[in-house]
């Protein structure tokens, strides 16, 4: 594809992300929502899931507003607020840490508010580096394999490393886009968002393979 036709694919995913979720359940493929920040897409990808990002949108709160006060993140809202409209109808799950006190009250809200789609909660804990820290990670990591378990996904070392090098490679392909774009002030800045938010709505694999795509279409004009 040609640099604007890759551009083009980027916003597509960026800009409607209930499209792309379409596809895959078309596909038949089984969607994991995954709340910011920091939910164990590597495990998720594993276990045969597509972790797809939930961040929300420009939407009217109307429906949150029964469950949250009004100086809640917007975000947050905002989510809750499309899963009581269906927007994340078709999902198996989603994964929402507890990160923050925010956060905390909208995996409990979201049991009552959206019960067709299920709550997988990921706790981490403030001190992660002593013993006890570990064992607490280890342990929330182990709920959600548990909990992705009874939708279906099965769980295996060997394929948690495979998933793990599939997002060191994403990692690694994102940093040298993000380096490239240094020299490159033609590219826009809606551009640019387009590249880092369509990451949240497609498989990793897919991705990266436009992201180097778009590397390598780059370096040819820098």
């Amino acid at each position: 594809m040609t640099v604007n036709e890759l551009f083009a694919k980027l916003h597509e995913v960026a800009a409607d992300p209930k499209a792309q979720m379409d596809r895959y359940l078309a596909e038949g493929k089984k969607i994991v929502l995954c709340a910011p920040v920091y939910t164990p897409e590597e495990i998720i990808h594993a276990m045969g899931f597509v972790p797809m990002g939930a961040w929300g949108a420009d939407t009217e709160l109307r429906r949150a507003k029964e469950y949250c006060p009004a100086f809640l993140c917007s975000i947050v809202q905002s989510i809750l607020e499309l899963g009581i409209n269906g927007i994340y109808d078709g999902a198996s799950a989603i994964v929402i840490p507890s990160l923050c006190d925010t956060l905390k009250t909208l995996g409990e809200n979201w049991k009552y508010a959206v019960p067709s789609i299920p709550f997988i909660p990921m706790t981490y804990p403030q001190n992660r580096k002593p013993a006890y820290g570990v064992a607490f990670t280890k342990a929330g990591y182990e709920r959600v394999i548990r909990d992705l378990e009874k939708l279906g996904g099965a769980f295996s070392e060997e394929k948690l490393l495979a998933s793990i090098k599939i997002y060191n490679r994403h990692n690694a392909t994102m940093r040298k886009i993000d380096e490239l774009l240094a020299v490159h002030p033609e590219i826009t800045a809606a551009q640019r968002s387009d590249i880092f938010k369509s990451a949240f709505f497609m498989t990793k694999e897919e991705h990266t393979a436009l992201i180097e795509e778009l590397t390598a279409a780059l370096e040819q004009q820098t």
